[in-house]
This record gives C-alpha cells, structure tokens and sequence, in this order.
C-alpha cells in the first residue's frame, strides 16, 4: 500500500519513541510512565483536549477536523507482560520481570504517529478520539474505560484498532468483516475425587481420568460442531493459573 511522505517523514522519531516504551514497560493500569510521555508528545503535537487519569492511567485526546462530522476513536494499548527480556538488544526493557512481549509499545508508537500526522493536516471532517488505553493484558482495561462513559462523553461513533502481527508481509494489512481476533476469558473446573492404590483401582475415585475426558470432550466443542472450513479457535488447557485466555 502507498504511503504518504509525510508520515514517512515520522519514522525516526516513531522508532525512537518505540524503543524509548520498551525500556519502561508497566503492567495493569499501573502505566503512570506511559501516560505521562503520551500526554508529553501529544501536547507538543499541539492537541489542547487531553483528558487524564481515565481508567487510572487511560488517556482520550480529541483532535479537531476542518469541518462537522462523526467522531471517530483510534485505540492503542499501552501495557507490557510480567515476563523478563532476553533479547539482549540495546533498547532492551530496564525493569526486572516486565516486558513489551506482545507490541504495544508499538502499538502506542503507531497511535502517536497518527496523532502527530492528523494534529497536523486535520484534512478531515468532524473528530478523531485518540484513546490510549491501559490493562489489555490482564483486566480488561477497555471495559473500564467503556464503563467510565468514554463513548458517551466524548460522542464516539466508532473505534477502530490494529494489531502488530510478526511474520506477515511488510506493508500489509489483514481484515474482514464482522469478528477477526477472538475474545478470551477464564474459568476453572474443580474436580473431587479418591486415590488409592494402583493394585486396586476399583476403590479409587480417579481424577486425573476425569480431567482427562473433560480436555478431550473440551476439543471436541469446536470439532464437532462448526463446518471444516470454519475458522474458529479451540480451547488450550493449562495447569497454569495465570490470566493467558486459557482454561485453567
């Protein structure tokens, strides 16, 4: 796809800003860091309606079009992954047990750009709604954020978001109608049983037999009733019970 000289013109700074975020990645809402270099750059962008402090540390700036019309909302996350870097690249995280794993100090660069680039022409009608928004990886940042009444404060018509996706072409983009990445939420099974010896297993209550049919039969949900050519996404049961969008 073409791209326009101007934001061209960003990607320096665009890199810079990326690697400035991976070296500080924050978990939850706790992204106080993250906010206050958004709400920097977006200030020197010349945006004068930065609202703070939405979600705890989400932020909604508005940017004015030449003309009346819908208000349209961007979205990028700002949080990281309790997990630790070892990439050994330069700009590599510097806080212990936290890293951008999944992008969205990207994610925030590539939402900055757009800012810079619309705050600058505002060849557009009506408004666009920059939303930054914290906690994607853990609480559901979004719902907070939707619960504080951002949509209708701010009249937003319709948001729009992207997501980085390693491996795919440079310079492309995927989409289709209707859902295109699936939702995710946990839940746990309790399973009551007796052990006993293995000699005599007809006094045993076994459990580990009946969490194995439970992960079968959980398979065999998307298997068994959507057509071959369907794509769907199956369960994944881990022991673990850290918030991943698998069954625990």
């Amino acid at each position: 796809m073409p791209v326009i000289n101007r934001i061209a013109a960003f990607a320096d700074d665009m890199k810079g800003w990326r690697r400035h975020l991976h070296q500080m990645p924050e978990l939850g809402l706790e992204c106080h860091k993250t906010a206050a270099f958004v709400a920097d750059k977006l200030g020197a962008f010349g945006i004068s309606e930065i609202h703070q402090g939405i979600a705890k540390t989400g932020i909604v700036a508005i940017i004015e079009g030449q003309a009346p019309g819908p208000t349209i909302g961007l979205r990028a996350d700002m949080d990281a992954l309790p997990l630790s870097e070892e990439t050994g690249v330069d700009w590599g995280s510097k806080e212990p047990g936290k890293m951008h794993a999944c992008g969205h100090d990207g994610h925030t660069t590539m939402l900055l750009g757009a800012a810079k680039y619309l705050a600058e022409t505002r060849n557009f009608k009506g408004r666009v709604a920059l939303i930054f928004q914290p906690d994607e990886e853990q609480n559901g940042g979004a719902e907070i954020m939707v619960n504080e009444g951002i949509l209708d404060r701010f009249e937003i018509d319709q948001v729009y978001g992207i997501h980085n996706a390693p491996g795919h072409p440079l310079g492309s983009f995927y989409t289709m109608p209707g859902p295109i990445m699936a939702g995710a939420d946990n839940f746990d099974i309790h399973i009551s049983g007796q052990g006993g010896h293995g000699a005599y297993p007809q006094d045993t209550k076994d459990p580990v037999i009946a969490a194995v049919g439970i992960a079968q039969a959980l398979q065999m949900i998307v298997s068994r009733n959507a057509r071959a050519f369907d794509q769907l996404v199956e369960w994944e049961c881990h022991r673990s019970r850290r918030p991943t969008g698998r069954c625990a």
